[in-house]
């Protein structure tokens, strides 16, 4: 069954292009043009992946982005946002809000769909067979069904935190520049920056407090997680 695309986006000649491009793809698009019926729709059919634009009528995409992190059943669901406004401050406040890709407008949809299939390809390890399980201290992953506990409990990631935490659990001990992370975590040429790293780290450290010491910080160059929890660098 083809990936179902929720595309929320009040400009119609955008969402249409959008929309046009995903479907030669050979995706589902449903399109959506205010905030208010967006959350109506997700509370009533979660979609695979989540475009959304920042601006809308009624209720923005800042807040949309913050009530589908929050909600154990949307909280998985990749999203990308698309937006005018190309300032470092609004790409930055949707990266930490939870959104896991960004596109200023105006954007190649070639690379749009590109994109997309980049975090359904990540995000579908999620539908796969439960396997082997890794531990790191407290901190338990089970890459085959897209689960991560801390001390028992459980912890909701989003796509693009999972994969960098399964990517720093399988480089222990190597210092990681932000660039390598990008290119390996992300997989393809992104252009937004290696602010989003440390985004993404950040977010880590907060969900998972082991990480706060254990993911260490090398100055003006990238980040290396401990060989176990109570290693020395």
């Amino acid at each position: 069954m083809p990936s179902r695309i929720l595309v929320v986006e009040d400009d119609p000649d955008i969402a249409q292009l959008v929309a046009r491009y995903l479907e030669k793809a050979g995706f589902t698009t449903d399109v959506i043009a205010s905030g208010r019926d967006a959350l109506g729709a997700l509370a009533a059919r979660p979609p695979d992946l989540l475009i959304l634009d920042l601006m809308l009528p009624h209720v923005d995409g800042l807040e949309i982005c913050r009530v589908v992190r929050g909600h154990e059943k949307t909280a998985a669901i990749p999203i990308i946002m698309l937006t005018a406004r190309a300032e470092e401050s609004d790409r930055i406040a949707g990266l930490e809000i939870g959104a896991d890709d960004y596109l200023a407008k105006p954007f190649s949809p070639n690379e749009l769909v590109a994109r997309v299939r980049a975090l359904l390809r990540r995000a579908a390890r999620g539908a796969a067979p439960a396997g082997q399980t890794v531990t790191y201290g407290s901190i338990v992953v089970d890459p085959g069904r897209h689960i991560v506990s801390s001390n028992g409990e459980p912890v909701t990631l989003t796509a693009k935190e999972f994969l960098l935490l399964e990517y720093l659990l399988a480089h222990r001990s190597r210092v990681l520049s932000r660039d390598v992370l990008l290119t390996d975590v992300w997989g393809y040429r992104y252009t937004g920056g290696t602010r989003t790293v440390d985004v993404h780290v950040r977010r880590l450290r907060e969900k998972l407090p082991l990480l706060a010491d254990a993911l260490v910080t090398v100055k003006q160059f990238g980040y290396k997680l401990r060989q176990s929890p109570g290693a020395a660098d």
